[in-house]
């Protein structure tokens, strides 16, 4: 090895070293909040002393910052905080979702799913349905991590491949391609929750669904997988070379699905049927029940209540695999499985809190609204246009997330901000949001700050005990590069063309006068 090849691997081991350190001083993500919030009152306090001001461009009235250290403000602090927490919009989204998702998981049902994806599969399609399956897998938040990237270790074992290549190929589709698939997940009404509060800012009456991605999200799908498979087997697995540790191909054997689990996915199919059925049945006749009170599809409860369709589908289909399998045998058991989802989400009511009470305070003391007009003007002055914006906002949440993880937390913090902006700049919150989600997905896989990075470090240590966060980042920068390139090239052909990003979702705003 060459002095200047060394002295490379030092600086990138150093940029690393420095990155976690970073990452680790921050405080707990709900702590952030607190500090934003607080942050907040002291703004509005001080914006309010120094006469700030700004014209409203939608009302073209004067916007002044609200003092909320006054009498009056510290009075609407302690009436309304409940409320700030209670109405928080996408508190309610997500633990309704969650609760479907969680019988889904509970039951088996999502664990077989996978299963099945993946060993059904040819061989020569196997890095696909690996990258594939990880993209799908986001629907049940984290069982991606937990379940399809350790066995992914073990199929490409059991083929005579090397074992760390099948766990990078599944780690890229589970957590690089965060921002893709083909269904909705948790996430998509989560930040669909937190883009509505931030357009609000802006427009008190506008609405974010959770399928306002969902286009952009299936076609970067296939784009993302293909990527992905790609890297896998040009670049990854060539440069992984042949494995020769010490584990056992012997040791790759895998379950299969029992009698039990394949008759649970028939009976979970016919369920799901039923259910579109029932939806078809709702939609295609002109005056059909889940068409919207104007008899348009974009207005129906599908599109408005798709939480509660998730929930619906996600729980009917979990019910039937568990009652089928045995995983179920009376309804406490279907309860617990539901109250084990809920367990999860432990920590995220904690952030929720403070989140809540700091995005209520960025709007009651019209900060957002006075950072948005200045902010929007140095852009407009620059006159960079659309695609360069863009892509310096992809560039920006990617730089952020490699020193904070929670995709959630960092949404909340700069949605207040951008959404605004970009609507003043005549840019819809819709395509705000998927642009930061590509920049939120894309570095991911190299981001020590990522949540379940040292459970990937442990899953791959069995196959390499010398592995480490370097090992990691190293695998999973070439990744991290291809997906970013292949989301922009795509993000810019879906700009020129001027298609929408999900129903009843474009690209521009129209701000009221």
């Amino acid at each position: 090895m060459t002095s200047k090849t060394k002295e490379s691997i030092g600086f990138f081991q150093r940029m690393l070293n420095w990155t976690e350190r970073a990452g680790n001083a921050l405080p707990h993500p709900a702590t952030l909040f607190a500090l934003f919030a607080l942050a907040a009152l002291i703004m509005s306090a001080v914006g309010h002393a120094l006469g700030w001001e700004v014209l409203h461009p939608g009302t073209n009235e004067m916007v002044r910052p609200v003092n909320l250290l006054s009498r009056d403000g510290i009075h609407r602090i302690l009436l309304e905080m409940v409320d700030n927490f209670t109405g928080f919009a996408p508190l309610g989204i997500v633990l309704v979702a969650m609760l479907g998702i969680g019988i889904a998981e509970q039951s088996g049902l999502i664990n077989a799913v996978i299963r099945l994806l993946v060993l059904k599969s040819p061989r020569h399609l196997l890095t696909f349905v690996l990258v594939f399956t990880g993209i799908i897998s986001n629907v049940a938040s984290d069982v991606g991590y937990v379940l399809l990237i350790p066995l992914a270790g073990v199929i490409f074992l059991a083929v005579g491949r090397h074992p760390v290549a099948g766990m990078a190929a599944a780690f890229a589709g589970v957590s690089g391609g965060f921002s893709a698939n083909l269904f909705l997940g948790t996430i998509d009404p989560l930040l669909a929750g937190l883009s509505q509060e931030a357009a609000r800012i802006l427009d008190p009456t506008y609405i974010v669904n959770p399928t306002a991605n969902y286009y952009f999200m299936v076609a970067s799908t296939f784009i993302i997988a293909f990527a992905g498979t790609f890297v896998t087997e040009k670049i990854v697995e060539p440069r992984l070379g042949k494995y020769s540790g010490a584990v056992d191909t012997a040791s790759g054997s895998f379950d299969k699905l029992s009698k039990k689990e394949k008759s649970g996915l028939l009976m979970a199919l016919l369920t799901m049927i039923m259910i579109t059925i029932i939806t078809l049945i709702g939609i295609i006749p002109e005056g059909g029940f889940f068409r919207g009170s104007d008899g348009g599809l974009l207005s129906s409860p599908l599109i408005r209540g798709v939480v509660a369709m998730l929930f619906i589908t996600a729980g009917s289909m979990g019910l039937a695999y568990g009652f089928t399998t045995g995983s179920f045998k009376n309804d406490s058991d279907v309860m617990k499985g539901m109250a084990a989802s809920m367990k999860t989400l432990a920590t995220y009511l904690v952030l929720v809190f403070f989140a809540a009470q700091f995005v209520a305070y960025f709007k009651w003391s019209n900060l957002g609204i006075i950072l948005a007009v200045e902010g929007a003007g140095l852009l407009m002055s620059a006159d960079i246009g659309l695609i360069p914006l863009m892509i310096l906002f992809i560039l920006l949440s990617a730089s952020i997330n490699m020193l904070m993880g929670s995709a959630s937390a960092k949404w909340a913090i700069l949605a207040p901000v951008f959404i605004p902006m970009f609507m003043i700049m005549g840019y819809s919150p819709e395509l705000s949001q998927v642009v930061y989600r590509i920049g939120d997905s894309v570095t991911n896989v190299i981001s020590p700050m990522m949540s379940f990075f040292a459970l990937i470090i442990a899953f791959i240590q069995k196959y390499d005990p010398k592995a480490g966060i370097g090992t990691i980042i190293a695998t999973m920068v070439p990744y991290s590069m291809v997906f970013m390139v292949m989301w922009i090239l795509l993000l810019v052909v879906w700009l020129l063309v001027g298609l929408p990003l999900g129903p009843d979702a474009g690209i521009h705003y129209l701000l009221h006068k």
